[in-house]
C-alpha cells in the first residue's frame, strides 16, 4: 500500500493519516487520492473480487494532512453522516496564523461556495451557510500564531476563509491569504471524536502536532 498509517480497523470503520497534498477522492488531476488508495488496501487485504465499498463522510482539502474516518459499509457510512449532520462529529484542528488575534474567541459567518472556480466567500445569512469555530492561540512568535481550532460546522475550505476574513491568512495558504509560499498550507486535522456507528461508543484519536515547519518553530 502507498504508504498509508492505519490507526485503526474493525468490520465497520478504518480511521487513517492523511498525508499532506493528496486529494481525499478522486480530482481532475488524476494523481492517487485516499479513497482509491484505502480500497486497493482492502482489495488485497481481504482478497476481495472486484471492487471493494468504502464511504467517505468526511474530507480534507489536498494540502491539508491529518486524520480521517472512512466507512467500510453503507450503514456505517449513513450513520457517520447523520453525527456529522448533527454536529455530533468533533473535528480538531491545529493551524499556524499570521498576526495575533485575541487569546480564544468564537468566529460565526455565512458561507458560499463557487464551485466551478473551488473557491468559498462571505455571504449574507439569506444566501450563505451558517459557519463557526472556535478558536484557542496557543503560542505567538516573530507575528505568527500557533492556534487551536474546534470546528463546530464543516464548511468548504472554512477555517481558511474565515481566518483570512479577518486579515490573519493561514501561512502558505495562496488561495484566500494572497501570499504564494514555497511551503504547504499550515493547518492540520489534529482529532475527531465521533460514536461508533454500531457500537456507539466514543472514540477519539489524535495526532501529534507535525514537528516540520512552521508547526515546529513554537
Amino acid at each position: 500500500m502507498d504508504d498509508i498509517k492505519i490507526l485503526y480497523e474493525d468490520n465497520h470503520i478504518i480511521v487513517v493519516v492523511k498525508k499532506p497534498n493528496i486529494p481525499s477522492q478522486a480530482d481532475k488531476t488524476g494523481d492517487k487520492d485516499m479513497l482509491t488508495i484505502l480500497k486497493e488496501y482492502l482489495i488485497q487485504k481481504y482478497h476481495k473480487k472486484g471492487n471493494a465499498y468504502l464511504g467517505l463522510v468526511h474530507r480534507l482539502d489536498r494540502p491539508v494532512g491529518g486524520v480521517m474516518v472512512f466507512a467500510k459499509t453503507s450503514k456505517a457510512a449513513s450513520r457517520l453522516s447523520e453525527e456529522i449532520r448533527n454536529n455530533n462529529f468533533h473535528k480538531t484542528y491545529i493551524a499556524v496564523i499570521q498576526g495575533t488575534m485575541p487569546k480564544e474567541g468564537k468566529l460565526e459567518d455565512y458561507l458560499i461556495k463557487d464551485n466551478n472556480k473551488n473557491i468559498s466567500y462571505i455571504a449574507t445569512k439569506d444566501k450563505g451557510k451558517y459557519s463557526a469555530l472556535e478558536y484557542k492561540i496557543l503560542n505567538t512568535k516573530n507575528n505568527l500564531s500557533l492556534v487551536k481550532i474546534n470546528l463546530i460546522t464543516g464548511r468548504s475550505h472554512q477555517i481558511r476563509l474565515q481566518f483570512a476574513s479577518r486579515n490573519h491568512p493561514l501561512l502558505g495558504d495562496s488561495k484566500y491569504g494572497n501570499n504564494p509560499s514555497n511551503i504547504n498550507i499550515a493547518l492540520f486535522a489534529k482529532s475527531i471524536t465521533f460514536a461508533h456507528p454500531t457500537t456507539k461508543e466514543k472514540l477519539t484519536f489524535t495526532l501529534d502536532i507535525p514537528n516540520r515547519y512552521p508547526f515546529n518553530i513554537f
